[in-house]
């Protein structure tokens, strides 16, 4: 799921490029597939505490990438991104804070 996700952020992100918003596609190519490559880090972490730090960082960057989309959308000198890409970095959020919550209480039992 998030590699599909972060497939489709480039793609958007080519389109900033052709406007030669260079800062804002930047910004949320680093947040967009920085959520992937956390997930999987976290499957070669060292303990449940990292596993959990690591999906933090996940989540921390799935509401980034959600900030910059949305300044795509609201703006009238940017490209609109597809509603794909927003539902699907809301799937994508709900299952990241579902496996740190059931992580955590994994953990204190």
């Amino acid at each position: 799921m998030t590699f599909n996700f972060s497939l489709n952020i480039i793609e958007f992100v080519q389109q900033l490029k052709q406007q030669k918003d260079w800062d804002l596609a930047s910004q949320l190519f680093r947040s967009g597939t920085s959520i992937g490559s956390n997930v999987w880090e976290a499957q070669n972490a060292e303990s449940s505490k990292d596993f959990i730090h690591k999906f933090k960082i996940s989540a921390k960057e799935c509401d980034e990438t959600e900030y910059w989309l949305a300044l795509c959308k609201a703006s009238v000198h940017l490209p609109t991104p597809e509603e794909k890409l927003f539902t699907d970095r809301e799937s994508i959020s709900k299952v990241l804070s579902k496996i740190i919550g059931t992580t955590k209480r994994n953990m204190n039992r």
